[in-house]
């Protein structure tokens, strides 16, 4: 509850909170829009790799010109302006930042940046939760061997249902299951970036599809972005993946206590202490009501023999279910990018990340949208070949299964029928790429190799 008032401190002493950004997209520049205005922050570099597109993107947050003038990060760090450079590397390795936030989107890029940044000593915000899932268990692990913080973004919602977590246990319940709301359909997981659109423009005021990422916004439709932060909050939180992963129950708000639960107790879980995502879409098409499409949500319940809690869910308008035996706690909405200096804060500050990987419970596998041919080349997240599913980490390991993050620009060297998940044997994988190395290195510290 002082994390504003800290800031103030550092700012007051002339050394504030000195932040390397890497990427200027839409979650990058919804925290520059709030960092310009935020006590005790001092955004000293941004990089990217397109320059003039991080200025029109600062110049759209609301940044005058002057602001983001500095000629090098030594004149930024004298001035308290920022300065725009292509050279990630270097920015990171220069001693005035104190935390990179790492918001490319790429996990080979996260991967590499994330490690040059421990080895710098910098605390790092992954906003690329793609790094996170393929390779975060062996980053923040170590992090902590380094005296650094590796952080999940506050503002997406890993964090914030990591928060709900947290709170639920602290508070001596059982967590139930956690998760998120989101607009799913069964047929979304054979959506492209060709025909995403007309699903998109249903849910977003946007006139022109060149606007906009194609490619990125489909992977949040067809469920992959729920894969993905499903399988960061089980990492984290030690809750675990279901056998076949999401089963996006439609649920309005009100509902989550009911239908997030153990389906021996009448709910669409195969067991408590897993996530699940809930949809916003009845399996006709039609809209739930009062759903919670961008919110979070923790489901919990009492010890068995606690009685008087459970009376409480009813009489303080917890929203339990139907026997009161569970109840849920949910939060409407997420802000990502206009949250994060909660994240950086909190690193810089207490040296506590908001939400970091403790174990390795879950995975994300590439799984084909249509019936690929050998030869073929993949081309990862939101593209037109895989979807990625949320898995059992063991399941994975055993199975030999392709994590979602390495199916990027990798060949086919056989066919692989609609569905199936993708395993290492099934691509053409170079060893020695460092990416890979991280992720064969991860399964051999948190669990065994899937290596034949």
């Amino acid at each position: 509850m002082n994390l504003s008032s800290m800031l103030k401190e550092r700012a007051a002493a002339g050394r504030p909170v000195r932040i390397g950004q890497v990427g200027a997209g839409k979650f990058g520049t919804m925290f520059l829009a709030q960092a310009r205005t935020t006590v005790g922050m001092h955004v000293a570099a941004v990089a990217d790799l397109n320059i003039p597109r991080a200025r029109s993107q600062l110049e759209m947050a609301s940044w005058p010109e002057e602001q983001y003038g500095a000629a090098s990060l030594d004149d930024a760090v004298k001035t308290g302006r920022t300065f725009l450079t292509d050279d990630a590397e270097s920015m990171i390795r220069h001693p005035a930042v104190d935390v990179v936030v790492e918001a490319t989107g790429d996990p080979k890029t996260g991967i590499r940046l994330c490690q040059l940044a421990i080895e710098n000593g910098k605390h790092i915000v992954m906003v690329n939760v793609e790094a996170d899932v393929v390779a975060g268990p062996l980053l923040a692990r170590r992090a902590r061997q380094a005296g650094v913080v590796y952080s999940l973004a506050w503002g997406d919602q890993p964090a914030l249902v990591c928060e709900q977590v947290d709170w639920a246990r602290a508070c001596g319940f059982k967590v139930v299951a956690a998760g998120k709301g989101t607009r799913y359909h069964p047929n979304y997981h054979k959506l492209t970036p060709d025909t995403v659109w007309e699903e998109l423009r249903k849910q977003l005021e946007i006139e022109d599809p060149k606007s906009i990422n194609l490619k990125m916004f489909n992977s949040f439709f067809d469920g992959t972005k729920s894969g993905i932060e499903m399988t960061a909050i089980c990492n984290a939180t030690g809750l675990e993946s279901q056998t076949e992963g999401l089963s996006f129950p439609p649920a309005s708000r009100f509902e989550h206590a009911d239908i997030c639960k153990p389906r021996s107790a009448g709910g669409v879980l195969e067991k408590a202490g897993v996530t699940e995502v809930t949809s916003m879409l009845y399996r006709d098409g039609t809209d739930v009501p009062h759903s919670l499409v961008m919110g979070t949500y923790v489901v919990f319940e009492a010890a068995e023999d606690n009685d008087y809690s459970r009376r409480c869910f009813k009489e303080y308008n917890m929203l339990p279910d139907k026997t009161g035996r569970y109840a849920a706690l949910y939060r409407p909405t997420h802000m990502i990018g206009l949250e994060l200096g909660i994240s950086i804060a909190s690193a810089a500050l207490r040296k506590e990340p908001t939400g970091a990987p403790v174990c390795f419970n879950s995975d994300v596998v590439a799984t084909a949208k249509r019936g690929l041919k050998a030869g073929e080349m993949l081309d990862g997240e939101g593209g037109f070949c895989v979807w990625g599913k949320q898995t059992p980490a063991p399941a994975s390991l055993r199975e030999g299964y392709l994590p979602l993050g390495l199916a990027q620009g990798v060949k086919l060297k056989r066919d692989i029928g609609e569905g199936q998940r993708l395993r290492w044997e099934d691509v053409e994988i170079d060893p020695d790429d460092s990416a890979v190395r991280a992720r064969r290195e991860m399964e051999a510290m948190f669990s065994r190799p899937n290596i034949p």
